[in-house]
């Protein structure tokens, strides 16, 4: 803090109601709008300008690569770096990267090498911009704040990922392709402004700095798995990655060979998804003060289970649009009060890396999980996965339920 009254400068800029915090929710909301149009969109011209769907699959993996390969040391070096100065960078970089896509594909020349090139800049990018927003987010909303935070930004990131952005690039791919990354490249460039107007009182304190980058990323991981909370939670967002990853790969299949709906009624069970994961992010700080931190995350994980099992033992009228929004409030009640206790558990000076390490775990499983869900369906079948799934989840909040209980009071606050 620069101010000598700390105690008025904290009511100035801490808190989901302060002008820092909301500062940055602006940034959030604009990146996650981004990241929809982008996420829609780019592969959606892979596949109509190249017709290969090898082309679109390693489209796909250039952008999950970077949150494989750079987001370890990506997460060493916020930890050291001001987190406006990466951020800022870091969303310029982005517009910079998308504005020239828009250029490339204005003019009809976008081969495969640049979309690759393109998709891998721009989630590399995001490995960094990721780490220092969410070290932000900390220190701008402060301790005792953190579940409303996360769930504000929970909120903003359903909303532009999975609903605003993919229906602003249905809208604007029709019309100009090119124009779903002009528009990407706008809500860059506006994050990067606004992230100039969060206040520098706010930035959080950073290490030293002395020691080779090897060396923290190894603290910062040996600090996780030493800490029995902090791995316990961890530890059960890979899982949960892990299985839902394998239900939504094979979920597809079982809609339309199991429950009976048509090609055209598939989506709007994503969309359900999200309306469940926005009252979530609307409800999820007032459960943990009502009834506990821990305990609402055990009954996140249960609430789960029970979505994906009904969607295999409940086939009635409206059951699977039920049970997809069941499954969106669990996972996103897990999501809220799990970040929550993440970054309450994690020691400001390696928020970076444990964030990325974090990071490391859900993307690397996710793949994983959805590789394993069609050799096993087709060994057994869609809906003997699907069960195994929510059998699995169950089971996992059962033997992470002693260390979820005695996660601190302060996530009850």
């Amino acid at each position: 803090m620069t101010s000598t009254s700390d105690g008025v400068e904290d009511r100035i800029v801490r808190g989901v109601r302060g002008r820092a915090f909301r500062r940055l929710l602006a940034t959030w909301t604009a990146t996650s709008m981004a990241d929809g149009v982008r996420a829609a969109a780019l592969p959606l011209y892979t596949a109509v300008s190249t017709r290969d769907p090898l082309s679109v699959s390693a489209v796909a993996v250039a952008e999950v690569v970077p949150w494989l390969l750079i987001a370890l040391p990506a997460g060493a070096l916020v930890d050291r770096l001001p987190c406006r100065g990466t951020l800022i960078p870091a969303h310029s970089f982005r517009c910079v990267v998308t504005l020239l896509l828009a250029g490339f594909i204005h003019a009809g020349a976008a081969p495969l090498p640049v979309l690759l090139g393109c998709a891998f800049l721009l989630s590399g990018a995001e490995t960094f911009a990721d780490s220092a927003a969410q070290s932000l987010l900390v220190s701008t909303a402060g301790e005792s704040e953190l579940e409303r935070a996360n769930g504000r930004f929970v909120g903003v990131e359903t909303v532009g990922v999975e609903i605003a952005g993919p229906l602003a690039a249905a809208g604007l791919f029709g019309w100009r392709p090119a124009l779903c990354f002009a528009l990407t490249a706008v809500a860059f460039a506006f994050a990067a402004v606004w992230t100039s107007r969060v206040p520098g009182e706010v930035e959080p304190v950073r290490g030293a700095g002395s020691r080779s980058i090897a060396v923290e990323i190894r603290e910062g991981m040996g600090f996780l798995l030493r800490q029995h909370a902090l791995r316990t939670v961890v530890g059960v967002v890979g899982l949960v990655a892990l299985l839902t990853s394998a239900v939504n790969a094979i979920a597809v299949l079982f809609a339309l060979e199991s429950l009976g709906l048509s090609p055209g009624a598939v989506p709007t069970l994503l969309v359900c998804t999200a309306l469940g994961t926005l009252l979530a992010s609307r409800t999820a700080s007032a459960l943990s003060g009502r009834f506990g931190g821990g305990a609402v995350m055990i009954a996140a994980l249960v609430v789960l289970a029970l979505g994906i099992a009904a969607l295999d033992l409940v086939r009635l009228p409206g059951a699977a649009w039920l049970a997809y929004f069941v499954m969106g409030f669990g996972a996103g009640t897990w999501n809220v009060l799990s970040a929550a206790n993440r970054q309450r558990l994690t020691p400001r000076p390696m928020m970076g890396r444990v964030t990325s390490a974090h990071r490391v775990l859900a993307w690397g499983l996710m793949p994983l999980g959805a590789g394993m869900a069609g050799p096993l369906a087709e060994f057994t079948s869609p809906a003997a996965v699907i069960l195994g799934a929510a059998v699995l989840v169950g089971v996992t909040a059962l033997f992470s339920a002693p260390a979820l209980r005695a996660l601190s009071p302060l996530g009850a606050e």
